[in-house]
């Protein structure tokens, strides 16, 4: 009797249908009918759309979309769409909007939206001249790149400038040349990379070195958003309540371990944002990240103080690369049906929508851990998921998970002991 390797090393994979790509997985897995189904049920995405935007598709996953209320930015109210999985987050953004309600709201600032493109020259001898060779050059060179974006430059945008450094590396100095481009509505991705590959023959004939990288940088330092707002101590809970965030504020700036999760409250309601307008979260993470390690030490993206009128005011400061064209923000059904309910007219205006969440979520987050804990705010969301995993229904969710937050009982174990206590006939 002979036996089937088991491998994933499957040849043509990406040439069969999603039905045959599934049916493989399946057996894999030994997934049930009832997985199959599930895993098959593309939801609101039309199937062409999903296997254009990537390879190997077998499925889908939902995750929830949900609107938070209460936004004012400058000046302007926003009904702003989420999509996350994470409990607490869409309240807690909406409970601290209306906190930062007062005047013109949360005010927020894009610069220019401008994308780095990088060259990456190995091998030229006396790099630091040649860098000075690259700038000489710098006005042909931005030519050069403007005859590969006319779709941009016609739009107003394009290459704005050129900057060269040289660095030490293991394999001796690189060359580095950036290439400013202004990428308007977009993202920027395609287009940087396009300009980058066109302009790189002419780099390596200038510096006689090997363009050996051509691509954009994630660390989008050209493309800063700035949000700040003020909050009466009232709004907040009290003066103390008010001190108490800027004492938080005050500790993630002394100790990294503390920013890190610091920033992620921030993070939670840009990306939420990010994943409903099918921006490149991954690209928004590693940026933000990096801005916030730019001084060599890890530091919070953003700043809570008290002002001269005993106002709580924050500010945040942050790198925000998104599009409103292009991509699969204009490909997703859905994304395009955020961006209407945003009713953002630029990526430069989607960017301060999405810095001044990040900014509202920041005080949400810090505000639940200095005034009651921040797992008490969780507590009761957790218990409804627990509730509904056990298999409860319709009003017994709620009926249950409010005798699970009573007892301090928060566990799978206890929901299903007293769903099962209530199918019993048991008062509940």
């Amino acid at each position: 009797m002979f036996s089937v390797e088991r491998t994933s090393r499957i040849q043509g994979f990406y040439k069969l249908d999603m039905e045959a790509r599934l049916k493989i997985v399946a057996d894999w897995a030994g997934l049930t009918e009832e997985e199959v189904r599930a895993l098959s049920n593309l939801g609101n995405l039309p199937r062409e759309v999903a296997e254009s935007m990537i390879e190997n598709v077998v499925g889908g996953m939902t995750y929830p979309f949900a609107v938070a209320v209460n936004f004012r930015i400058n000046g302007r109210d926003y009904l702003v769409p989420m999509v996350i999985e994470e409990p607490s987050v869409v309240a807690a953004a909406s409970n601290a909007a209306k906190m930062l309600r007062e005047g013109e709201g949360i005010r927020s600032l894009a610069g220019p939206q401008e994308m780095i493109g990088q060259i990456h020259v190995v091998g030229c001898r006396a790099p630091h001249y040649k860098a000075m060779k690259i700038l000489e050059a710098k006005q042909e060179i931005l030519e050069e790149a403007k005859k590969s974006t006319p779709t941009i430059v016609g739009l107003g945008g394009g290459p704005r400038d050129l900057e060269v450094r040289v660095v030490d590396s293991r394999m001796g100095p690189i060359l580095i040349v950036h290439v400013i481009v202004d990428v308007v509505d977009a993202m920027g991705a395609n287009t940087i990379n396009t300009v980058v590959e066109s302009i790189a023959p002419l780099v390596e004939r200038i510096t006689g070195g090997e363009a050996r990288l051509r691509i954009l940088s994630n660390y989008a330092t050209r493309r800063i958003v700035r949000a700040w707002a003020r909050a009466s101590p009232e709004n907040v809970g009290g003066r103390e309540i008010a001190e108490r965030i800027v004492e938080a504020s005050i500790i993630a700036e002394a100790d990294p371990y503390r920013a890190v999760t610091h920033n992620k409250g921030i993070m939670n309601g840009i990306i939420a944002v990010a994943l409903a307008t099918a921006q490149d979260h991954r690209a928004l993470e590693a940026g933000a990240h990096a801005y916030a390690a730019r001084s060599g030490v890890y530091k919070p993206l953003s700043r809570w103080e008290i002002d001269e009128d005993g106002y709580l005011v924050g500010s945040l400061e942050i790198p925000l690369q998104v599009g409103t064209v292009g991509g699969a923000t204009r490909v997703h059904p859905i994304a395009k049906i955020a961006l209407k309910i945003l009713s953002v007219k630029t990526a430069k205006e989607l960017s301060e929508v999405m810095a001044a969440v990040g900014l509202a979520q920041n005080l949400a987050a810090l505000r639940a851990l200095v005034a009651e804990g921040i797992q008490r705010g969780h507590m009761r969301l957790h218990a409804r998921n627990l509730v509904i995993t056990a298999g409860a229904t319709g009003d017994l969710v709620d009926k249950i998970a409010d005798r699970m937050v009573r007892d301090g009982k928060i566990s799978y174990e206890y929901a299903k002991q007293l769903l099962e206590a209530y199918l019993r006939g048991e008062k509940v």
